[in-house]
C-alpha cells in the first residue's frame, strides 16, 4: 500500500523537481517506509533513479536534488507502505532489467502467488518476492489483459519510455484512488488530490454540479468528476493510455462490469455453501502479510464473519485484534455484538468512544485527510477506529465494506425488491414483502413503499414525487441562481433510473454511487494512519457469481436481508449476530452532538456565509433554528452546510467562474 504520483510534460517541457518533491511529500502518511522517484528524459529514451530522505541507504540512490532542473521531462514519484517483501528490494520506482518500462503501484495483487509461478513457467525470472514485480513482469507481457487475471486492489502507471507511453489502471471496484489533472503544458496523476494541488497551473475552481449533488443529497464519489474543476479520478475498473505524441486522445477505457446476464441453477442450499467457499478463498488470499492482521469489527454480520473466518482459517495461534467504534447512545451501539463476535473468536477487542468535542478538535485534520467534503459524522467514527489500529500497532486492517451492495443490506433496497416483483406481476409475494417490511427495525411500510414508487416512476416523475414526499430539490438554503446560471440539473444522483430488477440496482450501487465513496472514505481514513485497509468481499468471482443468484436468495419475500449470506455463514458466526434484524452502522448521535456544539455551529455558519455563495445565509440559519426545536426532521444537512465551509477554507476553493 502505497502513495504514487507522476507527471509528464508536452513538448519537451522540463519537470519541475521542486513541484515534484512538494507533491509526493504530500503523500508520506500512505507510506512513510521508503521514498522514490524516476526521471525520464523521453526525447532520448534516458532515465534516472533517485531518492529522498526515507529512501534506504542500501539502495545507494542519488538524492533527487542532485539532478538537473530541465534535463527530463517526466517523473515518477513514490512513497512506500511496506506489507509484502520488507526488504528494500520492494523499492519503487521499479523497472524492468532493459530500462524500457517503469512502474509505480499503489495496493496489493493478493493472487501474486500464482501469477508468479505462471511467468516462471514461462521463463520469467524475479529479484524480488514483491507483488510489484509480478505485476510489472505480467503487465510487459500480456498488457492490458493482465487486469482480468488480477485479484486484488490497485492503482497503477506505467511508463514506456520507448513507444513514448504512459498506462494508468485502476481496480474493478476503485477500491485504491488514481486522479489525474490535464493542462495544456502537460498531464499528471496522483493517489490523492492534494498532490495535484501542488502542481503550478491546477485550478481549484468549485465542480457547480458536483457541489449540488453533494450539498442536496451527500453524493461526491459520482463517475470521473470531483468537486474540483480542474481534478478528475480515473473510474473504477477502467484503464487510460496516455500517447505523449497524441496526449489529448486519451480517453479512459473499461474492462470490467458486473455480470447481470446469468442465473444459476443452484439450490439455496447450494448456493450458500458456493458463497461459503468464494468468501473464505478471498479471505485466505487477503490474509497474505508479511506484517500482522487486525478487523474493523462493527457487530453486524459483513465484518463478523471476516473475525470467525480468520480464526477458522488460520487455526487457534493466530493473535485477532479486532477495532471497533462504540456509539455513545443506547439505541445506536453495537457494543453487545461486538463483545460476542471477540469471545466467539478469540480475538483482543479494542475499543474508541469519540465524542462532540473531539470531532471539532480533529476536524481540519479530517477534511485535510479527505480531500473532499464527505455526508455524515460517521466519517470521523471510522476514522478513529484506524488510529486506534495505529496506536495498537497493526499495519493491515481487513473491512466488511461492499458486503451490503453486493446483498441488498440496506433499507431502500427493499423498495427495489418489491419494484422488482411488480414489474413481474408477483403481487401477492410483493404484499406479503410489504407487510414483512413494516415490521423491520429501521423501516416502515410507508417508507418502502415509496422507495418502490421511485424505482418504478420514469425519470420525468422523480422530482414531482420528492416534492410529494416533501423533499423540494432545490431548497430554501440553497442559492438557486448560482446554480442555475451555471446549468446544473436538480435530480437526485439517487437510485438508479434505469434499474429493471434489484440486480442492476446493486450493480449500480456497487460500482456508480454510493460503494465508491464509502471506498474513499476508508482509504484516506486508513492511509492517514499508515494503515492498509483490505476489503474481502469485493473480488470479481464474487460478485459475479452473487449477481447470478434469483433476488429472492438475496432479499427473502420475508424481508430478510442478504439471505444467502445469513445461511452460508451459520454455524461460523453466533447466532445471534446472524439473526439480527436492524442495520447500524457507523451511525453517530449527529442531532445531539451538533446541539452540544451549537456555538460552534453557530459561529461556523455565521462566518461561513460571506465565503460560501452557494448558500442561503438567513436561510440556512432559520433551518438550523428548526432542527435544533426539532420542528422539522433532521438530517445530515448542517452538518454539510459545516463540512464545505471548511473545507474550502482549508483548500483554497474558488466558487467564481
Amino acid at each position: 500500500m502505497c502513495g504514487i504520483f507522476g507527471i509528464v510534460r508536452f513538448g519537451g517541457r522540463p519537470v519541475d523537481l521542486a513541484a515534484l518533491a512538494g507533491a509526493v511529500r504530500t503523500l508520506r502518511p500512505r507510506g512513510p517506509d521508503d521514498e522514490g522517484y524516476l526521471l525520464a528524459d523521453m526525447r532520448a529514451g534516458r532515465t534516472l533513479a533517485c531518492g529522498g530522505a526515507d529512501t534506504a541507504a542500501a539502495l545507494r540512490l542519488p538524492p533527487l536534488g542532485s539532478a538537473a532542473d530541465g534535463a527530463f521531462d517526466a517523473a515518477l514519484g513514490f512513497r512506500r507502505l511496506s506489507i509484502l517483501d520488507l526488504s528494500p528490494a520492494g523499492h519503487q520506482p521499479m523497472s524492468t532489467p532493459d530500462g524500457r518500462y517503469h512502474i509505480v503501484f499503489n495496493g496489493e495483487i493478493y493472487n501474486y502467488v500464482e501469477l508468479r509461478e505462471e511467468l516462471e513457467a514461462l521463463g520469467h525470472r524475479f529479484r524480488s518476492r514483491s507483488d510489484t514485480e509480478v505485476l510489472l513482469a505480467a503487465c510487459t507481457r500480456w498488457g492490458t489483459a493482465v487486469l482480468g487475471r488480477l485479484v486484488g486492489m490497485f492503482a497503477f502507471a506505467v511508463l514506456d519510455v520507448a513507444r513514448r507511453m504512459l498506462l494508468l489502471a485502476r481496480d474493478p471496484f476503485g477500491i485504491k484512488p488514481l486522479y489525474y489533472a490535464t493542462r495544456p503544458d502537460g498531464f499528471a496523476f496522483a493517489s490523492e488530490i492534494k498532490a495535484l494541488l501542488e502542481l503550478p497551473g491546477i485550478k481549484r475552481r468549485v465542480n457547480p454540479q458536483r457541489l449540488y449533488d453533494y450539498l442536496r443529497f451527500g453524493v461526491t464519489g459520482h463517475g470521473a468528476d470531483t468537486l474540483l474543476a480542474g481534478v478528475r479520478r480515473l473510474p473504477a475498473a477502467h484503464w487510460l493510455r496516455l500517447d505523449l505524441d497524441r496526449p489529448y486522445e486519451a480517453v479512459p477505457v473499461r474492462y470490467w462490469a458486473p455480470r447481470l446476464d446469468r442465473r444459476t441453477d443452484l439450490s439455496f442450499e447450494g448456493a450458500a455453501e458456493r458463497f461459503r467457499d468464494l468468501l473464505m478463498e478471498n479471505l485466505r488470499l487477503h490474509l497474505r502479510s508479511d506484517v500482522p492482521v487486525g478487523v474493523a469489527l462493527s457487530g453486524g454480520i459483513d465484518s463478523s464473519a471476516i473475525v470467525t473466518a480468520m480464526r477458522r482459517l488460520q487455526g487457534p495461534a493466530l493473535d485477532i485484534h479486532t477495532f471497533s467504534y462504540i456509539a455513545d447512545d443506547p439505541a445506536l451501539t453495537e457494543e453487545p455484538w461486538v463483545d460476542v463476535v471477540a469471545a466467539a473468536a478469540g480475538a483482543r477487542a479494542h475499543k474508541v468512544h469519540p465524542d462532540p468535542q473531539s470531532l471539532v478538535d480533529d476536524l481540519d485534520h479530517l477534511i485535510h485527510v479527505q480531500d473532499e467534503p464527505f455526508g455524515s459524522t460517521s466519517i470521523y467514527a471510522q476514522h478513529r477506529v484506524f488510529r486506534l489500529a495505529h496506536e495498537a500497532g497493526i499495519k493491515v486492517v481487513l473491512d466488511g465494506q461492499g458486503a451490503d451492495e453486493l446483498l441488498g443490506g440496506y433499507r431502500f433496497y427493499l423498495g427495489a425488491r418489491l419494484a422488482s416483483l411488480l414489474r413481474r406481476g408477483c403481487v401477492g409475494e410483493a404484499a406479503r414483502l410489504l407487510n414483512y417490511a413494516r415490521r423491520l427495525p429501521g423501516a416502515s411500510a410507508l417508507g418502502t413503499f415509496f422507495y418502490t414508487l421511485v424505482f418504478l416512476a420514469p425519470p420525468s416523475l422523480r422530482v414531482p414525487l420528492m416534492r410529494l414526499a416533501g423533499e423540494d430539490p432545490v431548497p430554501r438554503w440553497l442559492n438557486a441562481p448560482w446554480f442555475a446560471v451555471r446549468g446544473v440539473q436538480s435530480r437526485a444522483p439517487l437510485p438508479y433510473a434505469d434499474a429493471r430488477n434489484l440486480h442492476e440496482q446493486l450493480a449500480w450501487s456497487l460500482v456508480e454511487v454510493g460503494l465508491p465513496e464509502l471506498l474513499r472514505y476508508e482509504d484516506r481514513n486508513s492511509m492517514a494512519f499508515s494503515i492498509e485497509s483490505r476489503v474481502p468481499y469485493l473480488t470479481p468471482a464474487l460478485a459475479d457469481f452473487v449477481f447470478s443468484l434469483p433476488e429472492d436468495y438475496l432479499i427473502g419475500t420475508d424481508g430478510t436481508t442478504k439471505a444467502v449470506f445469513r445461511r452460508a455463514m451459520r454455524g461460523l458466526v453466533p447466532d445471534v449476530v446472524l439473526d439480527r434484524r436492524d442495520k447500524i452502522g457507523f451511525a453517530t448521535t449527529e442531532h445531539r452532538w451538533l446541539a452540544d456544539l451549537r456555538g460552534w455551529v453557530d459561529e461556523t455558519l455565521r462566518t461561513g456565509a460571506a465565503e460560501i455563495p452557494v448558500l442561503d445565509a438567513r436561510a440556512a440559519a432559520e433551518e438550523w433554528d428548526a432542527l435544533l426545536q426539532r420542528r422539522i426532521r433532521f438530517d445530515f444537512r448542517v452538518w454539510r452546510w459545516i463540512n464545505l465551509i471548511r473545507w474550502a477554507r482549508r483548500f483554497n476553493v474558488s466558487f467564481a467562474d
